[in-house]
Formats: C-alpha cells, sequence, structure tokens
C-alpha cells in the first residue's frame, strides 16, 4: 500500500508540528475500510470550558466543525425548538412548489382552543375560523414562537396534525437525524417529543445554509397580529453583535432551552443548550458558549476544494487504486493559540469495482478532534479508472477471496 506526504496549503496560516499521511487498510463487517490518516498534533493544551447547560453543543456552520459538546446525544424534550423542523417542513413544501406563500389557511377550533389565546401558552392570536396566509403563519411560528401557527400550518398542508407530525419525521430522516421523534408541531409537552442537541444543531444549519431568504425571518425583532404586537423571544438578538437566529423553548418536562446563531468577522457559530432552569440562564450559557467560540477557535483549511486527499482501492481495473478527493474545501475550526490533534479518514465500502468514472461518489472524509467527529465530507474519484486484463481481475478475485476467508475465520473467534 503506497504511504505518501501531503501538506495543507501554508497559505492558510496552519502552523502544522507535523503531519504523517499513512494509508491503513482494515476489515470490517460492512467491507474493506481504507483509512488515509493525517495526524496533527501541537504543543499546547486545548482550553478546557465548563458550561451549566446539562446538554450543549457549539459547531462552526459552514464546516459543521463540532467545537464544544455535552451529552450532545441524550434525548431531552425540545419545547418550541421542535418548531425548526415543523418550519423547514413548510420551506421544503415551499421550495418544491407544493405550497404558496399566499395559500391561506383556517384555523380551526381545535387549533385555536389547544394553540390559540384559550391555552394560556405562546401564541399569535390568530382568530377562530379566521383564514391565515402561509406567510403570517411562519412569523408567527418563528417570531411569536406561536403554537396555534404550527398546528394551523399543520392542519393546512397534511390535513391534520398527527398526519403532519409524519410528515416531520420523514423529512428528519432524509435529513440525516435519526433519533429525533415528533408527537405534534409546535413542541407542547408529549413524551415522544424527543431529540438532542446535535440534531437540533444540525437542523440549524440546514436552515441557515439551505434557505437564506427565510433563514431572514429569525431576526427579525416583532410581529403584530390581530392588533397584538408581541418581541422575538430570542435574547440573543439583541445581546450579542451579529445574532441573527434562531429559537427558544421552555417545558416543565424540558426545561429552558435555546437554539442560536451568530456571525462576527464572517464566521458563523450555532450554539445548542438545554434542560436549564430560567431562561436567563440559557441565554447567559448560549452568550458565554458562542463568546469562548469566538474567542479561541478559528477556521483552517485541511484540504483544498479538489485537492487529492487519500486512495480508495480498486477492484479488477487497470489500477490498484484511485485517487479521490473533495468538491469543497475540507475546513475545520481550530484553536488560535495553540493546536489541536486532529485524525482524518477517508472511509467507504470497498474495494470499489472497475469501471470508475470521474466525479463518482466513493465515500467520506471524517476529521477527528479527540473522540468526535468534528467534519465529515464526501469524497469523490478524481480520475477514471478502467476495466483491467483478465490475469488482474483473476488476481484481484483471489486476494478478495483470502481476505473473505481471514474475516470468516476472525468472526468465529
Amino acid at each position: 500500500m503506497t504511504t505518501r506526504s501531503s501538506t495543507p496549503d501554508r497559505r492558510g496560516g496552519f502552523a502544522w508540528r507535523s503531519l504523517v499521511a499513512a494509508a491503513v487498510l482494515t476489515i470490517g463487517l460492512d467491507g474493506i475500510v481504507l483509512a488515509a490518516n493525517n495526524s496533527v498534533q501541537g504543543a499546547k493544551k486545548e482550553e478546557i470550558y465548563e458550561t451549566s447547560a446539562p446538554t450543549a453543543i457549539l459547531i462552526e456552520a459552514k464546516s459543521g466543525s463540532v467545537l464544544f459538546e455535552k451529552n450532545a446525544d441524550e434525548l431531552r424534550a425540545p419545547s418550541s425548538m421542535m418548531k425548526l423542523m415543523t418550519v423547514e417542513v413548510v420551506f421544503n413544501a415551499i421550495t418544491k412548489g407544493e405550497i404558496k406563500l399566499t395559500d391561506e389557511y383556517v384555523i380551526s377550533e381545535n387549533t385555536w382552543r389547544k394553540g390559540g389565546a384559550p391555552s394560556g401558552g405562546s401564541t399569535m392570536f390568530a382568530a377562530i375560523n379566521s383564514r391565515v396566509a402561509v406567510d403570517d403563519l411562519l412569523h408567527g411560528a418563528i417570531i411569536q414562537s406561536g403554537n396555534d401557527s404550527c398546528m394551523a400550518l399543520a392542519e393546512g398542508i397534511a390535513g391534520s396534525e398527527s398526519a403532519f407530525t409524519e410528515k416531520m419525521t420523514a423529512r428528519a430522516r432524509e435529513l440525516g437525524m435519526t433519533r429525533s421523534t415528533f408527537a405534534n408541531s409546535n413542541g407542547l409537552p408529549h413524551p415522544d417529543n424527543k431529540m438532542t442537541v446535535r440534531e437540533l444543531a444540525a437542523l440549524a444549519r440546514h436552515i441557515i445554509l439551505t434557505y437564506p431568504d427565510f433563514y431572514k425571518l429569525f431576526g427579525e425583532r416583532e410581529f403584530t397580529w390581530n392588533k397584538i404586537r408581541q418581541l422575538n423571544r430570542n435574547a440573543l438578538l439583541t445581546a450579542m453583535d451579529g445574532a441573527d437566529g434562531l429559537k427558544t423553548g421552555y417545558t416543565k418536562e424540558g426545561g429552558y432551552g435555546m437554539v442560536g446563531s451568530v456571525v462576527q468577522n464572517g464566521t458563523r457559530l450555532i450554539v445548542v443548550v438545554n434542560g436549564l432552569e430560567s431562561a436567563d440562564d440559557r441565554a447567559a450559557a448560549a452568550k458565554k458558549l458562542l463568546e469562548w467560540g469566538f474567542r479561541n477557535f478559528e477556521i483552517r483549511t485541511l484540504f483544498a476544494a479538489d485537492q487529492p486527499v487519500g486512495y480508495a482501492k480498486v477492484f479488477g481495473g487497470d489500477s490498484g487504486s484511485v485517487q479521490v478527493a473533495t468538491s469543497d474545501p475540507v475546513q475545520i475550526m481550530v484553536q488560535k493559540n495553540g493546536s489541536d490533534k486532529l485524525l482524518a479518514r477517508i472511509v467507504y465500502t470497498g474495494p470499489v469495482r472497475a469501471p470508475v468514472a470521474p466525479e463518482q461518489p466513493i465515500g467520506v472524509i471524517k476529521v477527528w478532534r479527540g473522540k468526535e467527529v468534528a467534519v465529515e465530507m464526501p469524497v469523490h474519484a478524481t480520475k477514471a479508472v478502467g476495466v483491467g486484463s483478465t490475469v488482474r481481475r483473476a488476481l484481484d478475485g483471489a486476494i478478495e477471496l483470502v481476505i473473505g476467508m481471514v474475516r470468516s475465520g476472525a468472526a468465529k473467534l
């Protein structure tokens, strides 16, 4: 197996202590995995950060780099933060042309009683039996955190709230959110309303990157409906420069939580905290975590777009391997004063069968910071690999047979 040396673009200013790239072949139950490892280690230790939030995560929006996490995969009641999933389903439907912003939905008695003025919860104060445009319902759901807004959208789009939750679940799975479960459209208490802060952060990142025009709604400070003016509940909007989203939440079961996003000096960070004891606590925890992230981290480029990042083994080809690269730069947030220990691996199920076409998806490159995956991006073949000779295919077949026998024997031990 070829061992190669590779150095990130020094123009990016990444001060490496050492960089070693080695091709490692391992055998897994789902096939052969080729891993190219880039290990980077510096002299200074990472600043230890503590937060009062029971669950928390901080990520950089563009690369998805995870800067901090605490119990990030613990399922908790997301409260009104779950409305992000509801509005994403609506954004997606609008983008696909299935509904329009000008479509009007009726405020049913069910919506009015359970989510409107009589409910005692956060509401848009939409009048019973009135017709409200999708655009206004989105304003009510996002700015006023209206439970009635979400219910009206759910009933208008799917016919019932329960049918809409099926759409929420299906859409969440499409987006890679494998653990979230939904029992209603607004996050009101229910045992089946569960999300992790990791999946909430991923959802927020998706909304920011996919729907930039709709995302502007999250930064609006107020909205008036039915002659009732309400302010945005997100305290970050006035507490930090560059804050422009996203959502707060509270239920007795979940505690106080927040999904927030701030842009400073061209860098956007997303924070999620949940399980705090008061609105002031959640605002303070989110703000401190964001300030810590901006103070201690900056974006560095590990590999430029289309720069080869490693090799994948090819079966039955006129070449035994193919170079792989990413379409976008592989970037990660690193400490400003010191350096992190990073480990990059190319992971795929293989070997890849010939022929291989240029740009053919191969697998992913994963970058670990310590024990956590900080970045994951797809990789593709950089060039074509044709079908090899009969002798070459026979030799590759014999090698695979031997590997299969070794794997089978190891499994029996």
